[in-house]
């Protein structure tokens, strides 16, 4: 069974077009005598603890350089996901059954434990390419196109970027634009948002297949070099996201107003459906964000500073802070080790919500995504590279996520202050490189 993921490719694209900002357009140089393929391919590995999220990802970047400057780059990814992840439901001091996404077959939590879908299982396969070549002396042009596909996610997107340098070539400003168009094919169908998970084999709450989405990123950059030995960069972002935003697989738990427990639901009993009463989730379907984001690299007589910080608001009520820090240490003209420490922090959403109080009015829309709660993230880790003995470039990254967030206190009903409903988060992230030219 897949899981769809709450992933924007379009919003990946957008990062990538904000790196690529940052880049100064080379200079003028004499034309190759022969075009050249540049490879670059990374097997990673991300595990959570307590057996949730697991993902194993293999990537390959092939850029073909030609005459003049001109390159293609193609890229392709292939992940596996698998593992359990939140419904969205609360604990109890009793088991809980739930129907699962198929509406097939039901499962049960054992009391005293967070709700989790163990079928969270998916396979991607994403592809890009984009072409870039010189405009003139002084600009170039990248156009590009992706696509990916996992059991019940498509994604289709266009993207083009300008890069114009000034001041002597220490002064580059750009501008990228990407739209993307998504179809989400939920397994068992879409759910209508606040329906109630219902018996094994009824599905007469999902009325339709699928759903689209629509993505537009807009980038505009600005990158100066200061000095021989500093270049920073300043980056605003535009992205609006309109049609089905919903996961069509987190459930919200229906609690007594007093108690704080899930209200237990009458029916033919556990093993043909849930418990207890939960409903679907339903969001916002538009939603617009605004990023600012600053980088400054700094030469230190061999070592590298590289610092950025991030800042990203939206009209879900959503403010987030990124700072990122990586030192780049060569320990001879072979081998370098990089610290890399980031941090990260986000407010909840204003419709963030740890459960929906029975014969309570429904709010216009509520998640109990952990997601899309406040929380804290902090990666820690260390990458160590390396020339091989035929010049090729050689990596290994090893870093500790760790998240932590908190749930406002005025939503938390009787007995959930005594139940930890937002647990802590550790996963490990561990990454191969390989780069060689041909």
């Amino acid at each position: 069974m897949a899981a769809t993921k709450d992933r924007s490719i379009s919003a990946a694209l957008a990062t990538a077009t904000c790196a690529l900002l940052g880049n100064s357009i080379p200079a003028a140089v004499e034309a190759q005598e022969e075009p050249n393929w540049d490879f670059n391919t990374s097997l990673l590995y991300y595990g959570e603890d307590e057996n949730r999220v697991q993902d194993l990802s293999l990537k390959a970047i092939i850029r073909r350089l030609f005459i003049d400057d001109r390159s293609l780059t193609v890229s392709l990814t292939l992940d596996s996901l698998t593992g359990a992840t939140p419904s969205g439901a609360i604990r109890q001091d009793v088991p809980q059954t739930f129907t699962r996404p198929s509406g097939n077959a039901a499962y049960e939590v054992p009391a005293g434990v967070l709700p989790l879908d163990d079928t969270f299982k998916d396979t991607r396969v994403a592809l890009t390419g984009n072409w870039q070549q010189p405009v003139g002396d002084t600009s170039l042009i990248n156009v590009g196109l992706s696509a990916s596909s996992e059991y019940d996610y498509f994604h289709l997107g266009l993207n083009g970027r300008f890069a114009k340098d000034f001041n002597k070539r220490n002064t580059t400003v750009s501008t990228g634009i990407s739209i993307a168009k998504d179809e989400i094919d939920p397994v068992g169908g879409v759910p209508i948002p606040f329906s109630s998970m219902l018996d094994v084999g009824d599905t007469s709450n999902r009325p339709e297949a699928t759903q689209d989405k629509d993505v537009l990123d807009v980038v505009l950059g600005l990158t100066q070099v200061i000095s021989r030995n500093l270049v920073v960069q300043a980056n605003y972002s535009y992205t609006s996201e309109s049609g089905y935003l919903n996961n069509p697989y987190k459930v919200l738990s229906i609690v007594d107003g007093t108690t704080g427990d899930t209200i237990s639901r009458m029916g033919p009993g556990p093993l043909l459906g849930p418990s207890h009463e939960f409903v679907f989730e339903g969001r916002p379907d538009d939603r617009v964000k605004h990023s600012l984001f600053s980088q400054a690299k700094v030469y230190l007589g061999g070592k590298v500073l590289d610092a950025s910080y991030r800042y990203m608001t939206d009209d879900w009520d959503i403010d987030s802070h990124t700072l990122d820090v990586r030192y780049r240490w060569p320990l001879s003209d072979r081998l370098f080790v990089e610290p890399h420490l980031r941090w990260y922090t986000q407010t909840e959403a204003d419709f963030y919500r740890l459960s929906l109080v029975d014969g309570a009015p429904l709010p216009a829309f509520a998640s109990s995504d952990y997601r899309l709660g406040a929380f804290d993230a902090i990666t820690a880790g260390l990458k160590i590279g390396w020339k091989t003995a035929n010049q090729n470039d050689m990596s290994v990254r090893l870093e500790w996520y760790q998240q932590a967030g908190s749930i406002p206190g005025d939503q938390l009903i009787g007995n959930q202050a005594s139940r930890d409903n937002y647990p802590d988060l550790n996963a490990l992230i561990l990454q191969f490189s390989y780069r060689f030219k041909l």
